[in-house]
């Protein structure tokens, strides 16, 4: 397996700040997140505060974003890292579909919007999981509940169609495209869940209507917060802690932007993009 410098994760302007230092500075690097950028600075209608663009559009600026890697040929990697994990000197990352491996890790992850459910961050490792390829095969034979929040997590039930008894499947968007003609031992339900219990591992999931009972849970969302992206991080509420130089608790993890905390605003997040890919510059070199 390639061993990269650096991986980052997020194509906000934090993450994509963090690319062009890192090349400017030649370094060997992976850069994780939507090629559309972030969704949230495409819908602003005017930004004033951007230094250089007095009166600029959130699409505008996405544009100028798009052709400034491009001139600099960088190119953005869509599979979404479900997991990452410190393993001494270097970072293991689980993605849909493949491992990477990173000597350091930028994390630029945004602040997620949606809250957890009910008794979910209690039963985190106790039979809930946000990877359906790292924790699928210990269900075996089981059934498990999939509480999906996109379209682009039907690849995963269907993962787990294949190794699980049974897969009670809850669509939380609209148009579910799962055949289960092809695929009977799912079952879709179309109703939102609310909140997980158990003992010593979570056994039921409930929804507004109704309760099921399962062997495992898996909550699969377009965004993971950090403290369960990366096991171990000290978080601030919902924000990861950082120092002057973006560092993290953990050796070689920085983090920039929104989800190092207010304020939430486009400047400071490419500034703290900058300063986290200068420090993982710094940490490299000292490895060495």
């Amino acid at each position: 397996m390639e061993q990269f410098d650096v991986a980052i994760i997020g194509t906000g302007p934090a993450g994509l700040s963090a690319a062009v230092t890192l090349k400017l500075r030649g370094k060997n690097f992976l850069l994780f997140g939507e090629k559309n950028f972030s969704k949230k600075v495409n819908a602003a209608q005017e930004i004033k505060n951007y230094l250089g663009l007095p009166s600029i559009s959130g699409a505008q600026l996405q544009g100028a974003f798009s052709e400034h890697l491009s001139q600099m040929e960088i190119a953005i990697n869509e599979e979404r890292i479900k997991m990452i994990f410190a393993m001494g000197n270097s970072f293991s990352l689980q993605g849909a579909a493949q491992k990477y491996e990173a000597k350091s890790v930028i994390l630029a992850t945004g602040v997620l919007a949606q809250k957890p459910l009910e008794g979910e961050e209690n039963f985190l490792g106790r039979g809930v999981s946000y990877c359906a390829t790292c924790d699928g095969i210990f269900f075996k034979g089981k059934t498990v509940a999939v509480a999906a929040f996109s379209a682009a997590e039907e690849n995963e039930a269907i993962y787990l169609s294949q190794i699980c008894g049974k897969i009670i499947y809850f669509p939380v968007y609209k148009n579910c495209g799962i055949d289960t003609a092809k695929f009977p031992n799912i079952e879709i339900v179309q109703e939102v869940p609310k909140k997980i219990e158990g003992e010593m591992k979570a056994s039921k999931i409930f929804t507004e209507k109704n309760s099921y009972d399962v062997d495992g849970i898996f909550i699969l969302r377009e965004n993971i917060s950090a403290g369960q992206l990366v096991p171990g991080l000290a978080m601030d509420g919902a924000h990861i802690k950082v120092d002057r130089a973006m560092r993290t608790n953990i050796a070689g993890c920085f983090a920039c932007g929104d989800a190092t905390g207010k304020p939430y605003q486009y400047m400071k997040a490419a500034g703290e993009g900058n300063v986290a890919a200068l420090s993982a510059v710094d940490f490299l070199a000292n490895e060495k």
